[in-house]
């Protein structure tokens, strides 16, 4: 039996993503049940913010119909996620009408948009992360 000195940082864990799965049709009234469903993964039972300033990813790639519903969905979950603790929403999976939609409302410089896209319509976020703004390269 071995007592040696683990390997690694001492007490860090590794981070868990907060992502929010939205699929089917957004409508006006689901919009308050998304708000809730989001601050349930943010705070934990005890009401404190889980990981303050860490991304909330939100998958909009089942979704059937980008209207102005789901735009307002979006721009409130972005308002929850800074709400709680400065973080900001990334979307994930964005179908182009949605792209086109958030680019006309202005909420394509308040979300980050494009992140884990197949099919990048700005030619080259692929799957990776979305780096910081202002960051240049390497």
């Amino acid at each position: 039996m071995s007592f040696g000195r683990r390997r690694g940082l001492p007490d860090v864990e590794a981070m868990t993503p907060i992502v929010l799965v939205v699929t089917g049709r957004v409508t006006r009234d689901a919009v308050p049940g998304l708000c809730a469903e989001l601050e349930a993964l943010l705070y934990g039972p005890d009401g404190a913010a889980r990981a303050p300033g860490a991304w909330v990813d939100c998958d909009v790639g089942g979704v059937v119909r980008a209207d102005l519903a789901l735009v307002e969905a979006i721009a409130r979950l972005g308002l929850v996620a800074r709400r709680a603790g400065g973080r900001r929403l990334r979307l994930r999976n964005v179908p182009p009408e949605l792209r086109s939609l958030l680019d006309l409302v202005g909420l394509a410089d308040v979300v980050d948009v494009g992140y884990g896209t197949g099919e990048d319509a700005g030619g080259g976020a692929g799957t990776g992360p979305i780096p910081e703004r202002g960051a240049g390269p390497g």
